[in-house]
């Protein structure tokens, strides 16, 4: 499977990694890192997460408290958000739209 990060997701990741560094120094890469070995296990399990009733599915991190909220269309994986766990819910809900 190919994978699509919207702008958005990739902003949040960054926004995310930035503050994690200030608080402490290297935190933002573990960050990163999570993040990555993720998104590489939805490549190759992309359809074993439920299909949540907004038509989207998601994988919660491991250590910190965000989770990745993605799309299959075909042979792509869209990457829709970088989101907090505990922040406004699907606020980013409206990205998939933009996807078709």
């Amino acid at each position: 499977m190919i994978i699509e990060v919207l702008s958005e997701a990739r902003s949040e990741l960054w926004d995310a990694v930035a503050y994690y560094e200030e608080q402490q120094r290297g935190l933002g890469k573990r960050l990163w890192i999570e993040v990555d070995r993720h998104v590489m296990w939805i490549a190759q399990n992309g359809e074993l997460p439920r299909l949540r009733p907004g038509g989207y599915r998601r994988v919660n991190l491991r250590i910190f408290p965000y989770y990745i909220a993605y799309i299959i269309r075909g042979t792509k994986i869209w990457i829709l958000a970088i989101a907090h766990a505990h922040c406004e819910p699907e606020y980013w809900v409206e990205r998939k739209r933009r996807i078709g």
